[in-house]
């Protein structure tokens, strides 16, 4: 048994195609069968139903792909020590960001990571936050940063910060009369939203709780985004309000800023975390991502220190 033939059937089990697990091991699809059907052998088991498509896991399958996931995890903090060791930032971090929070963080995180760690190659994706568990789950990605908690226990979840959500209406909207706004305030059947699938919209959605069944009533079409900036040039053009995070108003124009409104009372917010799988090591990248990450947004926003520092690991606990 090899880690390449684990690292194998991983992808095969990941991609429900030994063509599409070769194309990423970066070898052919014979070279890839040859090692399965050679772990298969020795192992005595069949790991996968081939008359199956997509290919199917075996139950046996299943669980020996899940011991192979933790081999390879403990595998890898054989690196985690010589990088700790040697002060090194190199390598692939692939890291998926919610497209809430992507156009506030990515463009300036991308620039700063790439001027202090030049060793080390940023992969960035926007994803919504049910494919950023799946893939931190199959071993896609090495973090997401997402809104939480997410309530999964394959899940590590590091919060950076809490940003709150602002009222945005349309010039001559009653609400801009007050210098604070309510959830009543929220005219639902005016309402503009994300798409389903986006955690932001389920939280706009729980302020209004009471009128959901009023949503977009009173327009002539119902409109929902997959982009906050599009709800925003909506409202800008055509009327309406929309419910926004905080990043998203901070490049306003003054006459923008002075359609904001800030909830009063109970202020909603919500919570902004890295997150990685149970498995996952490289946490000297995740330390530097975090304090950039904090770098960038205001210091009212952030989580106290002692909460979200990575405690750097030892080398003797790293290879237990």
């Amino acid at each position: 048994m090899t880690i390449t033939q684990l690292e194998y059937a991983v992808a095969v089990a990941t991609y429900k195609s030994f063509i599409a697990a070769a194309e990423k091991c970066f070898v052919t699809q014979p070279t890839l069968s040859m090692q399965i059907q050679k772990l298969e052998d020795e192992l005595g088991v069949i790991l996968f139903d081939r008359s199956k498509h997509p290919i199917s896991i075996t139950e046996i399958g299943a669980l020996v792909i899940e011991q192979a996931r933790q081999a390879l995890a403990q595998t890898s903090k054989i690196y985690e020590v010589i990088g700790q060791e040697q002060n090194q930032m190199t390598g692939m971090f692939r890291l998926a960001v919610i497209p809430t929070v992507a156009p506030y963080i990515v463009p300036q995180l991308l620039n700063r990571m790439a001027g202090k760690h030049p060793g080390l190659t940023l992969r960035l994706i926007e994803a919504e936050t049910a494919q950023i568990i799946k893939m931190l789950q199959n071993g896609e990605l090495d973090a997401g940063l997402v809104s939480t908690p997410l309530e999964q226990l394959s899940i590590r979840e590091y919060p950076l910060f809490y940003e709150s959500l602002v009222g945005y209406f349309a010039p001559g909207d009653p609400a801009l009369a007050h210098r604070e706004i309510q959830p009543k305030d929220i005219r639902i059947e005016e309402l503009l939203l994300l798409r389903e699938g986006n955690c932001l919209r389920n939280q706009v959605l729980d302020l209004c709780s009471d009128q959901v069944e009023k949503l977009q009533q009173n327009r002539p079409y119902r409109y929902e985004s997959g982009n906050v900036e599009t709800l925003i040039r909506v409202v800008d053009t055509v009327g309406g309000l929309t419910v926004l995070p905080e990043l998203a108003t901070y490049e306003f124009s003054e006459e923008q800023k002075e359609r904001i409104r800030y909830f009063g009372g109970e202020e909603p917010v919500r919570e902004i975390s890295l997150v990685t799988s149970h498995y996952f090591v490289r946490n000297s990248v995740l330390q530097s991502l975090m304090d950039e990450i904090l770098s960038l947004v205001p210091e009212k926003t952030k989580v106290k220190k002692q909460n979200r520092k990575i405690p750097r690991i030892q080398s003797a606990k790293l290879l237990q």
